[in-house]
């Protein structure tokens, strides 16, 4: 029950309903924050410090100085935690509750910290794949930031959803970038490709890991630009999230993708990933 659940603010953990902010926090007023979620599988936090670089990396770019070392945010991290369960960390941080409303950045004040577990639910599509839909990426130029102004993102994914798609995969420039909520690879002549980092796709630690897994398993791969031609002509198409993990794209903009089912390459990735998370525990 919410009304059960333990939540981190400010140094205090508390129940959910009894955590509060100001409505002149500039999080709230202005999306002036960045986030970050973090995977625990049975209490385990995965690839914690890859994801305490992506929110160092994040402040940095939105100019916001991290209040914790990694040693500081794990102990944070680890009362939330079930040990029994799979579950992810959400953790946002503010620049804080500023005297008045004023888009220059306040002085002396000190950022709100609030973090929070929920659990990871199993996606429904895992292993039967997904439909997508393309569209022009209407973003801003920091997407390589994790900033909580996520409004293009939901306007991005609500218009995949209202047609009957889970996920939009963004276009920009005949370019593809990324999923609204999640990276993307293709495999392309039996090649498993997946767009480079810059400011137009946020770094996501599972694109990472699956990157490392395909090259010590001798799974042919490569970061580099792909057009929407290629896109429409991959064998097989996948987005890849910290909570959802590998999901294999079987219709794309009302085609079939490939065989229109999972692929050969996304069933072995994907048994790969699993056992390197198993290793882990």
């Amino acid at each position: 029950m919410l009304e059960n659940k333990t939540v981190y603010l400010n140094g205090s953990y508390l129940p959910l309903p009894d955590a509060k902010i100001s409505v002149l926090d500039r999080g709230f007023l202005f999306g002036d924050g960045i986030y970050e979620v973090i995977p625990s599988y049975y209490g385990h936090l995965f690839h914690l410090d890859d994801h305490l670089e992506r929110l160092e990396n994040s402040l940095a770019a939105i100019r916001l100085a991290n209040p914790h070392s990694r040693s500081e945010w794990r102990q944070i991290f680890t009362p939330l935690l079930d040990a029994s369960q799979n579950q992810y960390v959400y953790l946002q941080l503010t620049r804080g509750v500023a005297p008045k409303r004023d888009h220059a950045f306040p002085e002396a004040i000190a950022p709100t910290v609030f973090a929070m577990v929920s659990a990871i639910v199993p996606f429904a599509g895992k292993h039967t794949g997904i439909q997508a839909v393309t569209m022009d990426d209407s973003r801003w130029k920091l997407c390589h930031a994790k900033a909580i102004t996520l409004l293009a993102n939901i306007l991005h994914r609500q218009s995949a959803i209202d047609q009957d798609a889970a996920e939009a995969i963004l276009i920009k420039d005949n370019i593809v970038t990324e999923g609204a909520a999640s990276n993307v690879f293709v495999v392309l002549d039996g090649c498993l490709l997946t767009p480079p980092k810059g400011n137009d796709i946020l770094p996501g630690i599972t694109r990472d890991v699956i990157l490392d897994l395909a090259r010590k398993n001798n799974i042919q791969c490569a970061e580099q630009r792909i057009s929407a031609e290629q896109l429409s002509l991959a064998s097989e198409v996948w987005v890849t999230s910290s909570t959802r993990e590998i999901i294999p794209v079987v219709t794309l903009d009302g085609k079939p993708v490939g065989a229109g089912k999972p692929g050969a390459v996304w069933l072995e990735m994907d048994a790969i990933f699993q056992n390197y998370k198993q290793s882990l525990l």
